[in-house]
Formats: C-alpha cells, sequence, structure tokens
C-alpha cells in the first residue's frame, strides 16, 4: 500500500526544515534538500509504524490546502 502526505520545506541561514501537517509532530531537517528529504522520508515512515490501519486512514483523511500569497509592499 502506498501511502501520501503532504511535505512543508522551509528554508533558513540553518539549513532546511519540514514537516507534515497531518501529523503533529512528524518533522525533519537537514544542511541540504535532499537531506531534509531523505529524513522526511524516514520521520514519514516511522511514524506510520506506530500508528495502526484505521489510525493512518483517519490522519492521511486531513486535507491541506496550499497556495502563495503575494503583497504589495512600498
Amino acid at each position: 500500500m502506498t501511502l501520501k502526505a503532504t511535505v512543508i520545506i522551509e528554508k533558513d541561514e540553518h539549513g532546511y526544515y519540514a514537516y507534515i501537517p497531518e501529523l503533529e509532530g512528524c518533522q525533519s531537517q537537514g544542511d541540504t534538500l535532499d537531506e531534509v528529504m531523505k529524513n522526511i522520508q524516514e520521520a514519514f515512515e516511522l511514524y506510520l509504524e506506530t500508528l495502526d490501519e484505521e489510525e493512518i486512514k483517519q490522519v492521511l483523511s486531513t486535507t491541506v490546502l496550499t497556495t502563495t500569497l503575494e503583497a504589495a509592499v512600498a
């Protein structure tokens, strides 16, 4: 079975930070984009191992919407 989740990745002066909004507390970091992607994939899989099938269905049925906003700044 293949499961999908939304991953949010933020970059700052220390590297990259990633989290999965559907899974409270499922987060990771890395110095590079490749590293953070590998780390959040591992965190996702480990997190799912702690849940039973019904819990997985419940948390991954959450709808996460993403968009980009623009603002004109004077």
